[in-house]
């Protein structure tokens, strides 16, 4: 059922059947040609003002996702649409247009700004770009943006490596809502945080969705990060997403083996609390050389004949909730 038709207004982000392959060349001469797929038909919607996290294992592709939606990389395959319009083969002034819109904050703070530019410049540079004010308004916008996210003004005229670690990533945050974006794309924004800090900047992030009506796209491997910020779950084994739903139905009862291996996985913050551990054997194959049908039957406690020979696809479980296992299809 369409967004109008269930009475409901159209996603701001769509993306559909995403893929990004990569061609290793191999062998002595390195004529040998290997396909890597990255990310293999990624497919789901995130609306206005919500926070969707894509959760997974290092290497499954969720940091390649975030960069093939800011079109840092050419996707392979797929759609991205933003409010309906595709922007998968955007160029030019359109695909300009398009970046204002969204946004990245990236994962390392220090690395993500450049060491010889002053915070006041770092913060002004989106706004310069687009020539979209005044030099006397871009200093007093730099200066707004700064206080919103925590920063004194004075802040301005410093250079990165004065910030501690905390407060630079607050500057990549004020610098990601300079163009007042619709769409913030978080790639593992507070992973080099230490975690007092990492409240602070998980917490400025839902004010900040709350006060100006963002949405964030946001990648995360902490569990803990996930359940605090975000409002649906994304999770992604080898390339594609596993299982989707809102986060109550993700923590809860998730629905595929894999989730609830990650779940039993998650610490819990009461050491008398028991819980049963899913011990999954084996390593995550190779996205050079995948098993075939289900990509997690390799290590999946539950696989049975059908696992290995037909891949599962996202199939609805109850309302908003999708899972990709052919256990639930018993």
């Amino acid at each position: 059922m369409s967004a109008a038709a269930a009475g409901t207004p159209p996603p701001l982000l769509e993306v559909e059947r995403l893929a990004k392959h990569f061609v290793i060349p191999t062998g002595a001469l390195r004529r040998r040609k290997l396909l890597l797929r990255a990310v293999d038909g990624v497919s789901f919607s995130l609306a206005r003002g919500e926070t969707l996290c894509i959760v997974g294992e290092s290497g499954c592709g969720k940091s390649t996702v975030g960069k093939l939606i800011l079109r840092l990389i050419e996707p392979s395959a797929g759609e991205i649409r933003l409010d309906g319009v595709d922007m998968t083969q955007g160029r030019g002034a359109e695909l300009r247009a398009f970046r204002r819109r969204v946004q990245m904050i990236f994962q390392d703070p220090f690395a993500s700004l450049n060491p010889r530019l002053k915070a006041g410049t770092i913060v002004g540079e989106p706004l310069e770009n687009y020539g979209v004010l005044s030099a006397r308004e871009r200093k007093e916008k730099v200066a707004d943006l700064l206080s919103r996210v925590g920063l004194r003004p004075e802040a301005a005229g410093k250079y990165p490596f004065e910030f501690s670690g905390g407060q630079r990533q607050r500057l990549g945050i004020a610098r990601a809502l300079a163009l007042s974006p619709d769409l913030i794309v978080a790639d593992e924004p507070v992973s080099a945080l230490d975690v007092s800090v990492q409240a602070q900047v998980l917490n400025l992030l839902v004010d900040l969705r709350e006060a100006l009506g963002l949405a964030y796209l946001f990648i995360s491997h902490d569990l803990g990060v996930v359940e605090h910020i975000a409002q649906r779950v994304a999770v992604m084994y080898l390339g594609r997403i596993v299982e989707i739903g809102d986060k109550r139905d993700i923590f809860v009862v998730p629905r595929h083996p894999y989730t609830q291996a990650l779940m039993a996985a998650a610490p819990v913050a009461d050491p008398r609390a028991k819980r049963e551990r899913i011990v999954l054997e084996g390593d995550v194959p190779s996205p050079l050389d995948p098993p075939t049908g289900c990509a997690f039957h390799p290590r999946c406690p539950h696989a049975f004949a059908r696992c290995r020979i037909e891949m599962p696809t996202l199939t609805f479980r109850n309302e908003g909730h999708f899972a990709a296992c052919h256990l639930e299809d018993i």
